[in-house]
């Protein structure tokens, strides 16, 4: 078993460290795209800032597993490049038609629906040619398996299944089963492929990677309630995106089934047995315990 966490760990240091690797390693991943409008929209949605949560748990998750997470960058970047793909269709008129995204107007908004729909369609793609085609020193193994959580993670099983059921529920009565359900293909199952792909690129064996499972479903869940609550209780600027668009589109969230301390309640409890399972691992676990706790103690 790994020694004790060290008490030392400057997570604030670690956290700026990790995201300016993952913003010079998405600045560099788009090439010369032509026509320039079309990388022009890629870039705008791409490099519009963020937490970088998601990259960065791919990186944690493959130093948890003893890997380099050198070699984890490029799919660290694909992640992203998913997330910022998903971003950019939820904004859409015919999702959540949504006019702020990160602080400024969304992808639609700057360059029309047809080039925001196309841009992300083509950071999907880029993000398994960054996998597949610019990963080197992974073994091609690793990297198929990698290909196969990313494919699960951006198509039915994953995002696209969860935002069909949170469409078809708008103006519903959800269950917190169907609620559930939602978030975990919209927000949950890319979490779970940020610690999994990471895992995999760092050679993680059957027993973390079942933990780590169980981490991302925890985190996954925790994130979305947090978002809930914060989109009641938090102005526009403060997030960066549109509040209350949830009420607007009466939707159900956490808050509205659970009520605001429920729903607190619940996330610290999911983010607690989210890190009891990293518990076998702690000494290489100290930054996704910090990412937990980050996640739940955030106020954007």
């Amino acid at each position: 078993m790994a020694e004790a966490v060290s008490s030392s760990f400057e997570f604030s240091a670690y956290l700026v460290k990790a995201r300016t690797r993952v913003e010079e390693a998405l600045d560099g991943s788009l090439g010369p795209e032509r026509p320039e409008q079309l990388r022009e929209s890629m870039r705008y949605s791409l490099l519009a800032g963020g937490k970088r949560l998601r990259p960065i748990l791919c990186l944690a998750a493959c130093e948890l597993a003893g890997g380099d997470s050198d070699k984890a960058l490029p799919t660290a970047v694909a992640l992203e490049m998913i997330h910022t793909m998903s971003l950019i269709h939820d904004d859409l008129p015919a999702m959540d038609n949504d006019d702020l995204r990160r602080g400024r107007p969304t992808n639609h908004k700057v360059y029309g629906d047809a080039v925001a729909i196309l841009a992300g369609d083509a950071l999907l793609t880029r993000a398994f040619e960054m996998v597949a085609l610019r990963s080197p020193g992974v073994p091609s193994e690793r990297l198929l398996r990698v290909v196969g959580e990313l494919s699960l993670v951006a198509g039915a099983p994953g995002l696209v299944g969860g935002q069909v059921v949170d469409l078809e529920s708008e103006g519903k009565e959800v269950d917190l089963d169907t609620l559930e359900f939602i978030h975990l293909h919209k927000t949950g199952a890319l979490l779970k492929a940020c610690v999994t792909c990471g895992a995999l690129i760092g050679g993680a064996d059957d027993d973390l990677l079942a933990a780590l499972s169980i981490y991302a479903r925890g985190i996954g869940l925790a994130f979305q309630i947090i978002d809930d609550i914060l989109d009641v209780t938090a102005s526009s600027e403060v997030l960066g995106k549109t509040a209350g668009k949830d009420l607007i589109a009466d939707k159900t969230t956490y808050p509205k089934l659970l009520g605001l301390d429920e729903s607190r309640k619940r996330a610290n409890e999911l983010v607690n047995q989210a890190k009891a399972v990293l518990e076998p691992w702690h000494l290489r676990s100290a930054p996704l315990m910090a990412l937990a706790d980050y996640i739940t103690n955030r106020d954007r």
